[in-house]
């Protein structure tokens, strides 16, 4: 029977990491909705978000607030990790495929819900270094590739649920693709210097697409194939 990692740094700033959870997560200020699937906020407690953030930001590592994490890139703020896994709506069945690894928070959440987590990024130093820190806290089931996430993972499709953690202008056509029906994929949809819009896109059983707009977020923006693709 699988049971979700316990990575050894999760003894570490425990009560940090329940305040993060209860003060900006469970009840979180009156602008936001509240998260409250039990498994993902007992993941928000148990993943130790400090050990993926560069030293210098350590401080601020259970802080509401998105923090570098270099090469141009974020670790997202916790609530939106909270909020976009729990649209996921994943079991430990469930095959998840996340495009943008980035520091790798994200897939530890994903990877304390069901071992099937695959990720990718396309920066190499960002997929190098993320292997590295995934592999040392003890999230030996998840699988890391370095390439360009608009194309999927096809070799491993298909998934019953995508999580984008970087925002495109369109769908890309190859993560529609690779989505069983029935699942769903939750992506940031807008341009790089403007509000964007988190969406959720349903698949149908009979392969329908069926769209959901949640929330106004700011994310990095997609790279690699998604700069010169035309919108589907």
């Amino acid at each position: 029977m699988w049971k979700p990692p316990v990575p050894s740094a999760a003894r570490e700033r425990v009560d940090e990491r329940h305040k993060m959870v209860r003060t900006q997560i469970e009840h979180p200020p009156a602008h936001r909705t509240p998260v409250s699937n039990t498994r993902v906020l007992e993941a928000l407690r148990r993943v130790p978000r400090h050990v993926f953030v560069p030293p210098q930001h350590r401080g601020k590592a259970y802080g509401d607030t998105p923090l570098p994490i270099g090469h141009g890139q974020t670790i997202s703020q916790p609530y939106i990790v909270a909020a976009m896994t729990e649209l996921l709506r994943i079991g430990p069945s469930s095959k998840v495929l996340e495009i943008g690894t980035g520091s790798g928070y994200q897939a530890a959440v994903l990877a304390h819900l069901t071992p099937h987590v695959f990720t990718i990024e396309i920066i190499e130093p960002l997929a190098d270094r993320v292997r590295e820190s995934l592999d040392v806290n003890g999230y030996h089931t998840i699988k890391t590739r370095h390439a360009d996430g608009y194309f999927g993972w096809q070799s491993e499709a298909p998934f019953d649920a995508i999580i984008v953690t970087c925002a495109a202008g369109h769908l890309p056509p190859p993560l529609w693709d690779q989505l069983k029906p029935g699942g769903r994929i939750v992506i940031p949809i807008g341009g790089t210097f403007s509000v964007q819009r988190l969406v959720v896109i349903e698949k149908t059983e009979e392969g329908k697409r069926r769209s959901d707009t949640i929330m106004g977020v700011r994310f990095v923006p997609m790279t690699g194939q998604a700069l010169d693709a035309a919108p589907d």
